[in-house]
């Protein structure tokens, strides 16, 4: 019997998640320097994690043959300190996308339905078919999470809603008024799962905590991936309720965090100095690139994350046309926006080089860009 015949019933159906091409990848297939490649694909900062951050995790490679921390207790208190809130309430991931598996792991199965936008980060969905739960895709206007909609889609099988704001791809936030709103209109039988993989990025983050803490069934995520500059740790944390990571604590891994990632964690979180300049960067390069882009002809989200929506006409063709230049984008297909791609904001150089070869694609004509 072949494998495809012995595996649970779903597994095959299941979509496979497609990262951003690395860039030795672009670099071996085009016959590039690596060193010349820029990966603007998957919202990684190009200024890398905080010196502090550096430091610390290397100190941790000299202990690495102990194992972690399993409960992740110093890092568990240094987040609850900045959030406000007590140490039980906080759950330390492999990544947020761990978080997001064992969200299913507690509380999804057949027969349950999840609510999503329909052009949010598509682990939302892939996780709810993992669990034989059935994903609702409510559409979006302006590319952003309509709250009324979403709320009206809620059933008595609904369990999960997921909102991430700023929203991956599109980049679009909703306002922390209108999302507490949403999160006050949910039945009891609902978990709110609000994504704050982006929040950093806001001039005004939401805040949950008072909500939490009179009983609401949410829970909040975050990441050290994105502006912390660690997605190659892999670690991210949830928030919520006592009972609720009581819950989630039970389908957890022990050890699932490693030392390195955790102490560089820790670190990143002291260096608000780093994380100030990051997001001062970010907010010119990205202002930068949507005023620019724009002008060219590409209509452009900017957005309040660390990236742009820019319409091009044919996403994957200038997705490869850019490839053979060294830069690498995300095209969106997969997302249901064949026509656009995400560029994430670089440094200055890297902004000027991306327009730069957006305007030689136009005027060479290689890939059908549609121009407005």
């Amino acid at each position: 019997m072949k494998y495809a015949e012995l595996a649970n019933t779903g597994v095959l159906d299941q979509p496979v998640y497609e990262p951003g091409k690395p860039i030795e990848t672009v670099a071996r297939e085009f016959g590039l320097d690596p060193s010349c490649v820029a990966k603007l694909a998957s919202n990684e900062n190009p200024y890398g994690p905080s010196p502090k951050a550096l430091l610390a995790g290397a100190k941790a490679l000299n202990v690495a043959h102990l194992y972690p921390d399993g409960g992740c207790v110093n890092l568990c208190a240094k987040i609850a300190e900045i959030r406000g809130i007590d140490p039980e309430q906080v759950l330390v991931g492999n990544g947020s996308n761990e978080l997001l598996e064992l969200l299913g792991h507690a509380f999804l199965r057949p027969g349950l339905e999840v609510v999503m936008g329909a052009q949010a980060f598509i682990v939302y969905k892939l996780v709810t078919k993992m669990f034989g739960a059935t994903p609702v895709e409510v559409a979006m206007p302006n590319f952003t999470h309509d709250l009324e909609k979403m709320a009206a889609a809620v059933t008595k099988r609904t369990r999960i809603v997921f909102v991430a704001s700023p929203n991956n791809p599109t980049g679009m936030a909703n306002s922390a008024a209108d999302l507490v709103t949403f999160a006050k209109s949910l039945p009891d039988h609902v978990i709110f799962c609000l994504d704050e993989a982006y929040a950093e990025y806001l001039e005004a983050e939401p805040d949950m905590r008072t909500l939490i803490n009179s009983g609401r069934k949410i829970v909040c995520l975050r990441t050290f991936s994105k502006i912390y500059g660690l997605g190659g740790l892999r670690i991210g944390y949830a928030y919520g309720s006592k009972e609720l990571m009581d819950v989630l604590q039970r389908v957890r891994q022990p050890f699932n965090v490693n030392s390195v990632a955790q102490a560089s964690a820790f670190a990143a979180l002291e260096d608000s100095e780093f994380v100030e300049m990051c997001r001062s960067e970010n907010a010119i390069g990205r202002k930068f690139l949507s005023d620019a882009l724009n002008e060219l002809g590409m209509r452009t989200y900017a957005g309040d994350a660390n990236f742009v929506l820019t319409h091009v006409g044919d996403g994957v063709g200038v997705f490869k046309e850019l490839q053979k230049r060294g830069i690498i984008v995300r095209p969106l297909g997969g997302y249901g926006l064949p026509e656009y791609i995400r560029i994430t904001v670089g440094k200055p150089d890297e902004n000027k080089r991306v327009l730069k070869e957006l305007c030689s694609l136009k005027e060479e004509s290689l890939v059908g860009i549609n121009y407005e």
